[in-house]
């Protein structure tokens, strides 16, 4: 009878505990395994067991083959059956792809944070201009690293401040696989200073609770951007990245 009893019984002693490790260890290797990938530790068309990987990165291999499930589906790698992992470039049709979703998706996200009650409005407004700022000191001093993290963090916030989670998850993956793109391409880039000024016209539409002009400030400085990025890309012969 009890060991009937004990064999309904869902509590394991230890099972919670287990469960919680095993899903911070995924999460420990899939934050490395992304992070190493956005900073071209492993390159765009590396190829490599899931072993040697876990090697590289200091970690046991099921937690790196269950991150590498989570980042194929976000579109970084591929999981080759009994070949290992293969770090995915991107085409410049892809870099176009992806303009096209941050335009419709960031346009909006600028309309939905202009729109917002008055103390969080400024609120996101003061985050966005911290942001330029950082950059503007960045430009002052050619320090193209510290611009492009900061031109990344005012992305972000605009998102993070529309409040919507779907739009954040879908904007985040695809941030991932443009990143390299856009660091590769800094050197390249002459119009850094026109980021900063179109960076603050989306900053003081939404401090102005202006969601028309938001919309449009946000949507002209992506398009500019895809429009000196894309011919870059095709002048310097970059088809993979």
């Amino acid at each position: 009878m009890a060991r009937a009893q004990r064999g309904k019984d869902p509590e394991v002693p230890g099972a919670a505990d287990e469960g919680e490790k095993r899903t911070s260890l995924v999460d420990d290797a899939y934050a490395a395994l992304r992070a190493a990938i956005r900073d071209a530790s492993f390159a765009p068309g590396y190829q490599a067991s899931e072993q040697e990987i876990a090697l590289r990165l200091g970690m046991s291999r099921t937690p790196v083959h269950e991150a590498a499930i989570r980042l194929q589906e976000d579109g970084l790698v591929r999981v080759l059956p009994r070949k290992g992992i293969l770090i995915l470039a991107l085409a410049p049709d892809d870099m176009r792809e992806i303009y096209d979703v941050v335009i419709a998706m960031e346009g909006r996200a600028a309309e939905l944070v202009a729109a917002l009650a008055d103390h969080e409005r400024l609120a996101a407004a003061q985050a966005l201009d911290a942001q330029t700022d950082i950059m503007a000191e960045a430009h002052a001093r050619s320090d193209l690293p510290a611009w492009g993290q900061a031109d990344g963090a005012f992305h972000a916030a605009l998102i993070e401040h529309a409040r919507n989670g779907r739009m954040s998850r879908i904007v985040q993956s695809i941030n991932d696989q443009s990143h390299r793109a856009r660091m590769l391409t800094l050197n390249l880039r002459r119009a850094l200073d026109a980021s900063i000024a179109e960076h603050r016209r989306i900053a003081q539409a939404i401090r102005a609770g202006d969601a028309a002009e938001a919309l449009d400030a946000t949507r002209q400085h992506r398009i500019r951007a895809r429009n000196e990025l894309l011919p870059l890309l095709d002048s310097y012969g970059l088809k993979h990245l």
